[in-house]
């Protein structure tokens, strides 16, 4: 029964999995966004619901559609849909801003009705807003409706059985030609007749000329589309441009202007409003040199352009178009592509990383606002690698940063084996204080970020643009990531990236009024100039294997009827069975053939013989039961303990020259090829104290053989339970519990390449016990008090373990224990992240 109660599983997530996707796609964003006055006449978006003949709609039909307006634009005046009953008259809904009051009016032919109205802003510029208009030819009226608002229009003399063009936009038909149109968005065109849906155009396509109708397969025509879902997809790019002279980049998220630091000008470009312009400096050119950056203090309202190198900083006056202080040429800078960051904790404008004279850097420099002062800062906490290339993003106040990825190694040195980094390191202003979180898990080829990361406080989420380094002609791709955990996303198209290591420059914005990431490349010429290219994409992003919102419903039917199918098959089958194998010792059904079990239950109180513990710190016991942890050396036990969790994880183990790099970076092939031997053959001597522990180099890899029918690894049994969460029991379960309670994974050892074990294990750890808790297998209070207790030990601020220990409390009466348990996460929530907890007790319980 066990095999059929997995294929119940299998059959249930597949119908759930479905859900999920029809679910992602009802909510994505849809529609098309018409272009306007902003661009020439013969650019702009018209769409045509009948571009081969008119729809015939008897006497009574009902329009709707919904309207968004698009912010920051110069103009809005123009055609939102114009109806031409029969060839002879029009029948308009238009939009004009001139007008003090009641911005929307209904003509008809070229008579303003009695028609007006008007949205309020924070309507019409931030959400969909549905209208519907009315035909009734048999009373001779049309009536009007949006949100809770009704207008009515008489005595128009409306045709019975009258057919009718429907064109949004601008539009080429005949002498009801018209080119003026707000800047607006449209979905979700309906036609009714009779309370009944005759035609149907969502708008969901994400590309193509044509709007398809789902009803009666009526499709429209569109003109110079922008189509909603594929701004969510496909970067657009809106400017490129060439200045003078080496140039850097800075961005004012509350405006959505990206400024240019050029050599004779400031650039400015608009994001919201699609606005470029540039202002010479007062005191003509300035000298720009190589590696300088720039940056917005959104605190002070300032521009910034430095050289941390020099400890040179000067400020820009927007009113008259000058640096406060002057450029002056000097030595090429030590700090290419550094990160920067303002906190405005001490209104200070930190620096950290780079790369110069074949060197990385691992300094951090402070630049205090008020005094002009700089100041090396020594940090604490974890290591922070010498590294370029890498990524940051602040909190909203500056207070805690984020550091992911780059390129560089732990000496700094350049000729020492340089190497991708994947670590998140979080920085902490007030005590100076690194903290490495976790360490991504990189499948594909290797890559660096771009400057910065967009973080999202809310959802504990970043942003950040990578591109493989190794090549010139590359790409830039938007990834997703969460703050607590590796693994990361792919959203939206790839952006082209000419990388010339300190020639090129790439960094990322986002607009929080607007909605839209902001991609700015920098490529610096030979005949120094700078090119600028410009891109930008609608949030939320969307991966690339977004389609059409009616092609995802139409799949997903097509999944569950087979789905169902399969579940009738079956259970006629199930029905047909007469037999059942039962185990003659217990009278429990069994499987015929089942394997016997590869998890081994492990009791410390017993004597241990043969076992290698690695949870809460390493212990090894030989064939005596004797503990022989002490005589492994530091090097000695790195070097076992690499190959062995190489092997144990990987089934490989690991290469000579892996080995070499991980262990002995720092010595000269020859060096490091007599210390490998040395120190092997005094590794071979422990490991031959154990029975069924042995040190090989048969497939050309070191690799321990173990055979684990004798001998007992923590780290085996652990990967056994983790492996297939559809299996999960309490068995299991109480087997994972009895390994992490002695502790974390090798909680006393700190090597930079087990960070990835630790950190994969203790996210695996926490998946699989909120797996469970959620799976439904048990709805014992006590037993989930004690998962969620598993969990904090390894997170103690898991979110999801202290709802299920509050809730469990309060199923078992102990209410006060549950509020002292929500309390004691909300303070330790607040040290960790400094900042307070969303929700409030009663809201958790819920």
């Amino acid at each position: 029964m066990r095999l059929v109660s997995r294929i119940f599983r299998i059959l249930f997530c597949f119908l759930l999995v479905s859900i999920i996707f029809a679910n992602d796609s009802y909510g994505q964003s849809y529609g098309i966004t018409f272009s306007s006055h902003e661009v020439f006449q013969d650019k702009r978006t018209g769409l045509d619901l009948s571009p081969d003949k008119a729809l015939c709609l008897g006497d009574n039909f009902d329009l709707s559609f919904d309207l968004s307006f698009i912010p920051d634009y110069k103009t809005y005046f123009g055609y939102i849909v114009r109806l031409i009953e029969d060839d002879g008259r029009n029948i308009d809904l238009v939009y004009n801003a001139q007008v003090s009051k009641k911005h929307f009016n209904f003509i008809v032919d070229e008579r303003l009705s009695n028609i007006a109205f008007d949205i309020a802003d924070d309507q019409l510029f931030k959400q969909w807003n549905n209208l519907r208009i009315k035909f009734d030819a048999e009373h001779d009226r049309i009536t009007l409706y949006t949100g809770k608002a009704r207008f009515v229009e008489t005595g128009l003399h409306l045709k019975k059985n009258s057919c009718y063009k429907i064109l949004f936009g601008i539009n080429n038909y005949k002498q009801f030609q018209t080119t003026d149109i707000p800047p607006m968005k449209i979905r979700d065109i309906r036609i009714s007749q009779n309370h009944q849906l005759k035609y149907n155009w969502p708008l969901n396509e994400v590309s193509g000329l044509v709007a398809h109708e789902t009803v009666a397969q009526n499709d429209g025509a569109v003109l110079n589309p922008v189509w909603v879902t594929a701004m969510h997809r496909d970067w657009q790019p809106v400017r490129d441009i060439t200045v003078n002279g080496i140039a850097s980049v800075a961005f004012d998220p509350q405006k959505e202007e990206l400024y240019i630091v050029g050599a004779d000008s400031l650039y400015t470009y608009s994001v919201s409003a699609a606005i470029w312009n540039n202002k010479a400096y007062k005191d003509g050119k300035i000298d720009l040199d190589l590696g300088n950056q720039s940056v917005y203090n959104q605190f002070n309202k300032t521009l910034y352009s430095f050289l941390p190198g020099r400890k040179f900083v000067t400020r820009y006056n927007f009113q008259n178009h000058s640096w406060d202080k002057k450029f002056r040429a000097g030595p090429l800078t030590d700090y290419w592509h550094l990160n920067k960051f303002f906190s405005k904790t001490d209104t200070s404008l930190y620096f950290l990383g780079g790369y110069g004279h074949l060197v990385y850097k691992n300094k951090i420099e402070q630049y205090h606002l008020n005094n002009d002062t700089w100041n090396d800062v020594k940090a604490k906490g974890d290591f922070f690698m010498p590294r370029y290339l890498a990524g940051l993003g602040s909190t909203t106040r500056g207070d805690t940063v984020y550091v992911l990825g780059g390129y560089g190694n732990n000496s700094g040195q350049q000729i020492l084996d340089p190497r991708n980094i994947y670590n998140m390191m979080r920085f902490t202003v007030k005590d100076k204080t690194f903290k490495k979180l976790f360490v991504l898990k990189v499948n594909g080829p290797d890559f660096a970020f771009a400057n910065s990361l967009v973080i999202d406080d809310r959802t504990k989420t970043y942003y950040g643009l990578i591109f493989p380094q190794h090549k010139y002609n590359s790409t830039l791709q938007l990834i997703r990531g969460s703050l607590t955990r590796p693994a990361y996303d792919l959203m939206g198209s790839t952006i082209p990236y000419n990388f010339h290591d300190v020639h090129s420059f790439a960094d990322l914005y986002y607009c929080p009024g607007s909605k839209r990431f902001v991609a700015v490349t920098l490529l610096r010429s030979e005949n120094n100039q700078t090119k600028v290219n410009i891109y930008t994409l609608l949030s939320p992003p969307y991966g690339m294997n977004a389609m059409p919102l009616q092609a995802k419903r139409t799949v997903l039917w097509y999944v569950i009827g087979i789905a169902v199918l399969l579940i009738i098959i079956l259970w006629i089958f199930l029905g047909k069975r007469k037999t059942k194998a039962v185990s003659p010792a217990t009278g429990r059904q069994t499987e015929p053939g089942k394997p016997a079990s590869d998890i081994r239950e492990f009791n410390q109180n017993e004597h241990v013989k043969n076992a290698i513990l690695l949870f809460g710190g390493l212990q090894v016991f030989d064939a005596d039961g004797v503990d022989i942890t002490k005589y492994f050396t530091p090097l000695i036990k790195e070097l076992f303990l690499v190959v062995l969790l190489y092997s144990i994880r990987w089934g490989r183990g690991l290469s000579s020259e892996k080995l070499n790099e991980i262990l002995w970076y720092d010595k000269s092939a020859k060096s490091a090829r007599n210390n490998r031997s040395v120190n092997i053959a005094k590794l071979k001597a422990l490991l031959d104290k154990m029975s069924y522990c042995h040190l090989s180099k048969d497939t050309g890899y070191w690799k321990i053989d173990i055979d684990y029918n004798h001998m007992y690894v923590d780290y085996h049994n652990y990967l056994n339970i983790v492996k297939d969460k559809k299996d999960l029991d309490i068995e299991k379960i109480n087997c994972l519990s009895a390994i992490t309670h002695r502790g974390n994974f090798l909680s006393n050892i700190e090597y930079e390449w087990l960070d990835t074990f630790k950190s994969e294990i203790s996210n695996e750890v926490i998946d699989t016990y909120l797996h469970f808790a959620h799976s439904g297998s048990t709805n014992d209070p006590e037993f989930l008090i004690e998962l969620a207790n598993f969990i904090f030990s390894f997170d103690p601020v898991n979110e999801e373990a202290m709802v299920i220990k509050c809730k469990a409390l309060s199923a078992l009466g102990k209410h006060s224990l549950a509020k002292n348990t929500f309390e004691t996460f909300i303070k330790e929530y607040k040290v960790i992240y400094d900042e307070e907890f969303k929700k409030d007790f009663h809201s958790v319980l819920e």
